[in-house]
């Protein structure tokens, strides 16, 4: 997992990416793909 300082481009990388707020956290996941997760915050 990638801890980035923006999630725009973390979520531009692949087409199923989500943006999901999870305890104060905002974290990029996708399920078909899970090499593209990130967190930031």
């Amino acid at each position: 997992m990638k801890i980035v300082n923006s999630l725009k481009s973390a979520k531009k990388r692949h087409r199923d990416c989500r943006v999901i707020r999870r305890r104060g956290r905002t974290y990029v996941i996708n399920k078909t793909n899970p090499r593209f997760k990130a967190r930031q915050g």
